[in-house]
């Protein structure tokens, strides 16, 4: 009886007594193993794979292929050459058995590649489920902080009395610089018609306009201005 079985990614038609060389697999010179992906056995195929059958060999040893020479060559200008040599590891073994049915409860340890691990390794492996652990009560939310007190606009330049001059009848004054005179105490013409330069050199400081009473002639024009009040 023969049949055809699966590994490594190759298929491989055997007969008892048959001896194999396969792709590496995990287990020791001595050792029985088991083939169970069968997609063959005598007359049955598998759909794709025959259940029940397997394949049952005898491990002989752990051997290596033939050196396979791979060698690259670019040819470019600054072409290069490289030379590689591979063995392949295999397995040898000696089928002894070929089973139509029951190979699931032989006991055999199933054929696995070097690299594979089974899934009972695997669910061993699994670290054991914790137990839930109790759930933290949530920390007290912190309070937010209070929002500083809003801190009061400086409170604007308190206008001219009623009776105060227009100052903006100067040359050169507008809103923003009669605002800027109210601040520094100037509220009517006769005050600047009594500048002396003293006084025009400190308000011309103070008020950031150095030469700009002398320029307008503002002493001039107050002194006119307050005149006409008369």
């Amino acid at each position: 009886m023969f049949a055809v079985l699966k590994t490594g990614g190759k298929q491989y038609r055997v007969q008892s007594g048959d001896i194999l060389r396969v792709e590496k697999l995990a287990a020791d010179a001595g050792e029985k193993i088991q083939f169970n992906d069968i997609l063959m056995v005598g007359t049955t195929v598998g759909t794709p794979l025959v259940d029940g059958a397997g394949v049952q060999a005898e491990v002989i040893e752990q051997i290596k292929g033939e050196k396979v020479i791979h060698f690259v060559k670019r040819r470019r200008k600054h072409g290069s050459k490289r030379t590689k040599g591979h063995r392949q590891q295999l397995t040898l073994l000696r089928v002894t058995d070929i089973l139509e049915k029951g190979a699931d409860k032989s006991g055999v340890k199933a054929a696995m590649g070097a690299g594979s691990v089974s899934v009972a390794a695997v669910e061993a492996a699994k670290p054991a489920k914790k137990a839930a652990a109790p759930k933290k009560e949530a920390a007290p939310k912190a309070e937010a902080p209070k929002a500083a007190p809003k801190k009061e606009a400086p409170k604007k330049a308190a206008k001219a009395d009623a009776g105060a001059d227009d100052l903006k009848k100067l040359s050169g004054v507008g809103p923003a610089l009669e605002k800027k005179l109210l601040e520094a105490g100037v509220t009517s013409f006769a005050q600047i018609a009594a500048w002396g330069e003293d006084e025009i050199a400190e308000f011309g400081e103070k008020l950031s306009f150095k030469g700009r009473i002398e320029r307008e002639g503002w002493v001039e024009q107050a002194k006119a201005l307050a005149a006409e009040k008369e």
